[in-house]
């Protein structure tokens, strides 16, 4: 059964039952679902811990709330006693943690990813309520562990797992996320970030642009959200020095699906290159990991939620 005709019969069924035991009906207005997937810096490996030995603690999420030259920037991450703030209008499903947007949604509990950012752009720009389903693991190609039904050859493990974890966190999203019993449930994004483990294998990257195609219509089908807007971040990790001729080729390729004809005002693509951070002003030189600079991972993820702001307001969707 497609996702939005599943979402539609337990909006019902949890209103009926509502109303058989005297509750008054569920809130119209739909809970707002996001879908974040990829391989690990979709996971996130942004540090939050400031370690003062390391560059004195700098592109650490302490070090952005504290420092002079950023923290009035970054006040919203934490509230008056200095604790980081918990939002209750976005709530976050990561496999198998739950709980209200916060830091440490990112590989690790230590850790933040895209996930901090594009939860505060969404959460500000909606009145109702939103959901972030974030489904990544590190390590995963498109071209095979991702690799869409329609590309050919073996279905992904991970497209497989992408898609039960979607279908089973909306199934039972009313035991997981009780403050949003009853309320209807309404898919309308798509954020993707992803690409090491195809940049790094020439076959791989040649087939990219043309896998990532074949990802997004075959999740729209199997989502069942014809148009469902997707945006793309790219994989800018050494930012504006970058050279290798794979690496930049692969950025191409994600770049170019947006200018498809069939994806043009339902697919964005986010340049992140000009987030980089060099490993002087950064937690760790880990390059692949964008350096574990938290403010790097805030960023992709704030431009991920503005571009896909844009898309939505394009097709007019109710906010």
């Amino acid at each position: 059964m497609p996702i939005t005709r599943l979402c539609v019969l337990l909006a019902c069924v949890c209103g009926v039952a509502g109303w058989a035991r005297g509750q008054t009906l569920p809130v119209s207005e739909p809970l707002k679902v996001f879908i974040l997937a990829g391989q690990s810096n979709m996971e996130g490996h942004g540090r939050i811990e400031a370690d003062p030995k390391r560059n004195g603690g700098q592109g650490s999420l302490e070090h952005l709330v504290r420092s002079p030259e950023t923290k009035k920037r970054f006040a919203h991450l934490v509230d008056s006693k200095g604790d980081w703030t918990i939002r209750d209008d976005v709530s976050i499903w990561y496999l198998g943690r739950t709980g209200g947007l916060s830091a440490g949604y990112g590989a690790q509990k230590e850790m933040i990813g895209p996930e901090l950012g594009f939860g505060h752009a969404i959460g500000d720009h909606f009145e109702a309520p939103v959901l972030l389903i974030k489904v990544a693991w590190g390590g995963k190609s498109l071209a095979h562990d991702f690799r869409p039904p329609s590309a050919g050859g073996v279905v992904g493990p991970y497209y497989t797992k992408l898609l039960e974890h979607v279908r089973q966190v909306l199934v039972e999203r009313d035991t997981l996320f009780p403050e949003h019993r009853g309320r209807p449930l309404e898919l309308i994004g798509f954020g993707w970030h992803q690409g090491w483990n195809d940049r790094v294998h020439q076959a791989f990257n040649d087939e990219y642009e043309q896998n990532l195609g074949h990802f997004i219509r075959d999740l729209r089908r199997d989502l069942g959200v014809p148009d469902l807007p997707f945006v793309i971040a790219e994989t800018g990790m050494s930012g504006r020095e970058e050279k290798h001729p794979r690496a930049l080729s692969l950025m191409r390729a994600q770049a170019a699906v947006s200018e498809q004809e069939e994806f043009r005002g339902n697919v964005a693509f986010v340049p992140t290159r000009d987030f980089f951070r060099p490993k002087e002003v950064s937690p760790s030189g880990q390059a692949y990991h964008w350096n574990n600079n938290a403010e790097t991972y805030y960023l992709i993820g704030e431009a991920m939620g503005r571009v896909m702001i844009g898309l939505l307001d394009r097709g007019s969707l109710r906010r």
